[in-house]
C-alpha cells in the first residue's frame, strides 16, 4: 500500500519515550517508534519530527520558578529526547538530522527552514528540538509551526489516547470522533492540543492526525491513511 503524504510532522510527546518507566527514557520502546519511522521512510515518506520533554522535565508544575527558566529548562529536554531519537534511529541506519531553535552548535544544527526542507528532499528523518526557541509555547505549537514552515501535509500527533473524545475518555459514554472541526475544538474546549497550535493548523488549513501510539505501528498506519485515530481538519 503506498503512503497517503508525502511530507509528514509527527509530533511525540516527551512521556511517550519514557514508556512504561513513565520517566526517563526507555530505549528499547524508543527503539520500536523509530522502527516504525524508519518504515515510514522506506516507504518514501519525508518526516520532521517534534519531541516534547515531559519525561525529564515539565515547566506547568515547576511551582514559583520563574515561567521563562522554567520553559527553557523544558527545551533542553526536547533537545536530550531529539538525540535519544536520534541515536535510535541511525542505529537502525536511518539518516536523521537534529535542528534545535536554541543554537548549541557542538550537538545539532541551528533551525534553518531552507536546510530542513532540503534534509528532507534526501529522504533525511529531521528532529526539531527546543520547541520555538521561545518561552510560553508548546512544543504543540513549535509542530504546528514546523509543519506549516516545511509544508507538511499533515500533523501527525501521536498520543496515549484513541484519538478526540467529546469529554474526558475515562468518563463513561465518552464520544470518540472519527473527525472533527478546528472551529468545534476550539469553541469546546476539547482536549487535543492548546488553543495556539489549533489555530495555527486552521490558519494554514493544515490537518491534525491524532491517534494513539501505544502500538508503534500506527505511524505506519497513519502514513498509508488507514483510519485510525480522530482527523482535524474544517471541511466536514
Amino acid at each position: 500500500m503506498s503512503p497517503a503524504y508525502k511530507r509528514v510532522l509527527l509530533k511525540l510527546s516527551g512521556e511517550a519515550l519514557a514508556g512504561a518507566k513513565k520517566t526517563g527514557l526507555d530505549y528499547d520502546f524508543v527503539l520500536k517508534i523509530c522502527e516504525s519511522i524508519k518504515h515510514c521512510t522506506e516507504l518514501g515518506v519525508q518526516t520532521g519530527i517534534v519531541v516534547g520533554g515531559g519525561n525529564f522535565w515539565r515547566g506547568r508544575s515547576s511551582g514559583d520558578m520563574d515561567r521563562t527558566r522554567a520553559d527553557h529548562i523544558g527545551m533542553l529536554a526536547t533537545a536530550m529526547n531529539s538525540l535519544a531519537l536520534a541515536d535510535a534511529l541511525e542505529a537502525l541506519g536511518v539518516d536523521v538530522r537534529v535542528q534545535t531553535a536554541i543554537a548549541m552548535q557542538q550537538i545539532a544544527e541551528p533551525y534553518i527552514r531552507s536546510r530542513a526542507v532540503r534534509h528532507l528532499e534526501k529522504n533525511r528523518v529531521v528532529i526539531f528540538g527546543c520547541g520555538t526557541g521561545n518561552p510560553f509555547f508548546t512544543t504543540d505549537t513549535a509542530a504546528a509551526l514546523r509543519a506549516a514552515e516545511i509544508d507538511a501535509d499533515i500533523f501527525l500527533k501521536a498520543t496515549n489516547t484513541d484519538g478526540v473524545y467529546d469529554r474526558d475518555p475515562k468518563e463513561s459514554g465518552a464520544k470518540l470522533f472519527g473527525q472533527v472541526s478546528y472551529t468545534q475544538i476550539l469553541a469546546d474546549g476539547l482536549k487535543v492540543m492548546d488553543a495556539a497550535a489549533a489555530s495555527l493548523c486552521r490558519d494554514n488549513n493544515l490537518p491534525i492526525l491524532v491517534f494513539n501510539l501505544s502500538d508503534p505501528m500506527n505511524i505506519v498506519r497513519a502514513v498509508k491513511g488507514e483510519r485510525i485515530g480522530t482527523i482535524v481538519k474544517e471541511d466536514l
